[in-house]
């Protein structure tokens, strides 16, 4: 008998106060509803399959396994973020700096503070993390112990299930969830294959779409977990450049005074600080969202998805599935462009997500424990 989180173990998780631990629990939790869910649905990877996945590849995040170090690495081997850096030492030696051009690289960095940055993005997945599980992971769990049992289909009884969950679409409202237990019920009862895969996924994609909407201010604010601010920026990159120089600061003032434009070394920061915004979101969209399966499968949520769509799902018939695809996938009944260039963009990562479940559904490999040991002993 597969072990069950109940409700109470579902807020007792939601509020620990530990990140990492909590997200072991999390992701554990999750690998146990998805498979009393399957007991009903059959060996289908559910939503919760997918969160599990998901939350252990959050939990690397939250862990700020090696992400500094890979940071740097990257941003020593970008030519653009080279030459942009080139300019602001340029522009600090022309201001009257006293330091070797070779040397601002390293000044530089220390004032982005990567340590910080990384943090910031760490709390932002836990936070992220934590918020979806307590709305959707309880919601699963009532869901089963209200209509897990149901012998036959029983409208009234998922319809008063359905009426606990608010109206309207997401944020606020939970009209998605609403509609996606309403298809893992039908599912339940479904005896013809593929509209019992083609509700699953249809449910999975409801599921999908509330919580990326929900975790749309988490998910920007991890992406932009080092945004610059060209003035702090400036000043602390100055402090350390000249701090016994007080007058670099004012040379620049008045220079932009005088002539009402910016200095040169004003011009290089804003063009520095553009630019490695820009590359550290692409840095957190390569690095810090891609997704371990098991069976060693990674896959690189920046490239497009290289797999096949299941024999039950290549040609979909079910119209509110093909309404939602229509919503969500650019290029339907294809992989083409499903890499997402910017995971903070909410169609981009739901282009990407839409095709990662139609294709791995039906992968027996996900319904595998997260951990080789009990969370108790990570």
């Amino acid at each position: 008998m597969n072990k069950m989180t109940t409700l109470a173990e579902v807020d007792r998780i939601a509020q620990l106060s530990d990140p990492i631990r909590r997200n072991y629990h999390i992701t554990q939790s999750y690998h146990e509803i998805s498979q009393v869910l399957n007991r009903r649905l059959g060996p289908y990877a559910n939503w919760c399959t997918f969160a599990t996945w998901a939350s252990r590849q959050a939990g690397q995040t939250i862990r700020g396994e090696d992400l500094v170090n890979a940071l740097e690495r990257f941003f020593a081997q970008d030519p653009e973020l080279g030459q942009s850096i080139y300019e602001v030492a340029k522009g600090a030696v022309l201001k009257g700096a006293k330091v070797e051009r070779s040397g601002v690289r390293k000044l530089i960095w220390t004032t982005i503070d990567p340590q910080a940055a990384m943090r910031r993005a760490s709390d932002a997945v836990a936070r992220g993390n934590q918020k979806v599980y307590e709305e959707i992971a309880r919601a699963f769990v009532r869901f089963l112990d209200t209509c897990s049992g149901d012998s036959f289909y029983n409208a009234a009884n998922i319809n008063r299930f359905c009426q606990t969950l608010r109206p309207g679409d997401p944020p606020g409202g939970q009209q998605y969830l609403r509609q996606a237990f309403t298809r893992f019920y039908q599912a339940f009862f479904e005896q013809d294959n593929k509209k019992k895969a083609e509700l699953i996924l249809l449910a999975n994609l409801e599921c999908g779409f509330h919580e990326q909407t929900r975790l749309q201010p988490e998910i920007a604010e991890a992406m932009e977990a080092s945004v610059i601010d060209a003035k702090l920026f400036k000043d602390n990159l100055l402090g350390s450049l000249a701090p016994n120089q007080g007058w670099v600061g004012y040379v620049g003032s008045v220079f932009s005074a005088f002539f009402n434009r910016p200095s040169p070394l004003d011009r290089a920061i804003g063009a520095f600080t553009v630019t490695a915004r820009q590359r550290i979101r692409l840095f957190l969209s390569k690095h810090l969202m891609e997704l371990d399966f098991p069976a060693g499968m990674r896959l690189h949520l920046g490239k497009d998805l290289q797999a096949n769509f299941p024999a039950n799902l290549q040609h979909l018939t079910n119209p509110d599935l093909i309404v939602l695809l229509e919503k969500i996938d650019p290029t339907p009944d294809s992989l083409e462009r499903t890499a997402a260039t910017d995971w903070a963009d909410l169609y981009d990562r739901l282009h990407f997500i839409g095709d990662l479940f139609r294709c791995y559904q039906e992968s027996a490999e996900l319904l595998s424990p997260p951990f080789d040991r009990p969370v108790d002993k990570l």
